[in-house]
């Protein structure tokens, strides 16, 4: 019969290959997941800075209110000092204000009347003090003024 089919040789089996491409895809899953990690941090650092200014703006105001706090009731205190001050200042000059009415009225003072003043007495009593004058200025030696 015929001629035997001549059997095809046997091929060698290669070994396996490692799977580079999967290597390649776990540095970029790798890569993608610093890159996450690295973006996540730096939004929380920035969210921190931003909180962090927030607390410092926060604790100023909140200094400055007790700072009001304390000079509004320095001032409270000051003011109604002041109120029960000026109200014994008050007391006090009405008090001095009757003494002084009151001494006032004791002393006996002569009154004047315009009328009743003699014209030739003062006139003779100016008279005596020009001459007593005149003589005192020639004591002295005065000259009259050029």
């Amino acid at each position: 019969m015929a001629e035997a089919k001549k059997a095809a040789p046997k091929r060698k089996t290669t070994a396996k290959r490692k799977p580079v491409a999967r290597k390649a895809t776990t540095a970029r899953k790798t890569a993608a997941k610093q890159t996450v990690s690295l973006q996540g941090r730096m939004t929380e650092a920035s969210r921190n800075a931003f909180l962090a200014s927030l607390g410092f703006y926060g604790m100023a105001f909140d200094q400055f209110q007790g700072q009001i706090k304390t000079v509004e009731t320095e001032l409270t205190a000051r003011r109604k000092k002041a109120d029960k001050l000026y109200a014994d200042m008050v007391k006090r000059g009405q008090k001095v204000e009757k003494q002084a009415k009151t001494a006032i009225d004791d002393i006996d003072l002569p009154k004047l009347e315009v009328a009743a003043l003699d014209r030739a007495k003062l006139e003779a009593q100016l008279e005596k003090a020009r001459a007593r004058f005149a003589e005192l200025k020639g004591s002295v030696g005065f000259k009259a003024a050029a």
